[in-house]
């Protein structure tokens, strides 16, 4: 159902069952899928494309110009996932062509007042705070949370099933299943809670604290930890997210605060 006082481009293609709130405002070259809810003073720009039961609160802004000098008025995109929440005022800029889109997943919740910059690209299932910024090209792996208030640098790389503490300053990469936390950014433990939450059995969490003892509590830098992991630990879907992401890596990795021979104050609390 749409609104006499929602303004809606003609050429915007709207699906079944969409329901657009008074003084809501959707551009041309809009698509948005069915089921979706758009809140009053939502505005949606320029190619967006929003999937399939999305809510988007009052006061969003969706694939706005990107905040970046070097923005010609190339034609992008913004892709948003099914299922996905944003919360108001939270604002999502389109990409750039360093990419050419910036894309928010499925079964996501983008909370009020964050910001999604340009050629960003967050997973399917992941939770963006109350607050969160986040600068251009940051990649956001699935069932990754990033809490309130946290600003994440340009370039950043965080993991899935990752975990970013409330106010952190995200200047490194944060390798998957771990926690963030201190200024500076440092490796917390691992994740267990959200991984016991996501159906991880207790052997396959502490093979994943297995791994990160080698990176973090074993005084070796990143290219011994990785080779001694190859080496030593078998094989497994987790071994080898973790070794591709650090490998991986341009920005490196967040550090340990603790450098012991005994486990970490950290991974104690984990």
């Amino acid at each position: 159902m749409t609104q006499s006082l929602a303004y809606i481009h003609p050429g915007a293609k709207i699906g079944q069952n969409v329901e657009i709130e008074p003084f809501a405002m959707i551009h041309p070259d809009v698509e948005i899928g069915e089921g979706t809810w758009i809140g009053s003073h939502a505005v949606i720009n320029s190619g967006a494309r929003i999937g399939k039961n999305c809510r988007i609160f009052p006061g969003a802004v969706i694939s706005a110009t990107p905040q970046d000098l070097k923005y010609n008025n190339e034609y992008t995109l913004t892709i948003i996932g099914d299922n996905t929440t944003i919360r108001e005022y939270a604002t999502i800029s389109r990409g750039t062509e360093e990419h050419w889109k910036t894309v928010v997943g499925s079964d996501c919740l983008i909370m009020a007042y964050a910001h999604v910059a340009h050629d960003c690209r967050v997973g399917n299932n992941c939770i963006i705070g109350n607050n969160v910024q986040m600068a251009g090209h940051v990649h956001v792996g699935d069932w990754a949370i990033v809490s309130a208030l946290s600003a994440v640098h340009q370039f950043v790389k965080i993991g899935s099933h990752a975990f970013v503490s409330g106010a952190t300053l995200v200047r490194k990469d944060v390798p998957p299943f771990t926690k963030a936390a201190r200024e500076p950014i440092s490796y917390a433990g691992i994740n267990s809670v959200g991984l016991r939450r996501r159906g991880y059995s207790n052997e396959k969490i502490v093979e994943i604290q297995n791994i990160y003892r080698y990176i973090y509590m074993r005084g070796l830098n990143n290219a011994e930890a990785l080779q001694k992991i190859e080496l030593e630990l078998p094989p497994s879907n987790e071994r080898d997210v973790v070794i591709n992401f650090i490998r991986n890596s341009e920005r490196g990795i967040m550090k340990s605060p603790f450098q012991t021979n005994g486990t970490s104050e950290a991974e104690a609390q984990s």
